[in-house]
């Protein structure tokens, strides 16, 4: 049985990977901002002031940090970018500091980044190791994998969850599309040319898992095998959900509804590969995009 901290956990991801590890058997930790919501094994934390409860994280075995402002859920002011950029830059600088001077550190830090990393890159294959983009999600993915520098410093393994859109029922994509869809009126933005790495929710939390116990470190891409464009995923998703989707949407009305934000999500195209955790031994479950939306969506 191992003790693990995670920050993050109410959320999609955090939420199956909390009940994952519980179900096995291991001592979970939440790392919260309520003190109301704290249970007896959680702690507290506020990233803005800069207090944690470090005490509390003497002695576990492993921290995962997954928490941050979503990216997605509004349009992007130059308060919601500040908001956004803080809650990964000031959080993890925080939980890196935080177990980077315990006198029993974990042995291990996941710290959370995404596919965003990559920027716009058309169809070009992205491994690992491919150079980082130059857009704002681009800066603030960087700018989130450094800040967890001090844990590095101190000899703690430090890895970085390169995920990117999770195939889940309450997850962003399927939150905003499966609607329109339902109505008749989904379709490709766009060309429907741009790339949309993928992963299910299910081989999410395994891969995490899958990372906490490999010696793994630096990025690792969190995605399925054959990325597909998002004519590709429009195709899919009305056969599962046997809905036409014959009219494309255009980029302009994106724009016009979303702003930045959405034109940024919903056309950057990051055909990106799972290069490291495949040559690592994980073994997908989910390897083809409309097996895990009929998962997901529970249509068989």
């Amino acid at each position: 049985m191992s003790r693990i901290a995670i920050t993050g956990a109410t959320g999609l991801i955090g939420r199956a990977l909390t009940t994952s590890l519980t179900a096995d058997g291991h001592r979970v930790h939440r790392i919260t901002r309520s003190v109301d919501a704290a249970g007896p094994e959680d702690l507290v934390w506020d990233p803005a002031a800069g207090t944690i409860d470090a005490a509390r994280l003497e002695g576990v075995d492993a921290v995962v940090h997954l928490a941050g402002e979503p990216i997605g859920a509004s349009r992007w002011t130059a308060a919601t970018k500040r908001r956004i950029r803080d809650s990964r830059e000031l959080g993890t600088r925080l939980i890196a500091d935080t177990v980077a001077g315990l006198d029993r550190p974990p042995g291990v830090l996941v710290s959370a980044s995404a596919v965003g990393i990559y920027g716009d890159r058309g169809d070009e294959p992205l491994p690992e190791d491919a150079p980082p983009g130059d857009d704002f999600v681009a800066e603030i993915c960087q700018a989130w994998e450094a800040a967890a520098d001090p844990a590095r410093a101190a000899a703690i393994r430090v890895v970085h969850p390169r995920t990117g859109v999770v195939i889940a029922a309450e997850g962003p994509l399927l939150e905003k599309l499966e609607l329109p869809f339902k109505l008749g009126v989904g379709g490709r933005v766009g060309a429907g040319r741009q790339y949309v790495p993928w992963i299910s929710l299910e081989d999410e939390v395994r891969a995490l898992r899958f990372l906490l116990d490999h010696d793994l470190e630096g990025p690792v891409n969190l995605v399925a095998p054959g990325a597909v464009t998002n004519r590709e995923m429009t195709r899919l998703l009305g056969r599962v959900l046997r809905r036409p989707t014959v009219l494309p949407i255009p980029v302009f009305a994106i724009r016009l509804l979303y702003g930045e934000m959405g034109v940024s999500l919903a056309t950057v195209s990051q055909r990106v590969l799972p290069t490291r955790l495949e040559e690592a031994g994980f073994a997908f479950r989910h390897r083809d995009l409309e097996a895990a939306l009929r998962v997901a969506l529970d249509r068989p």
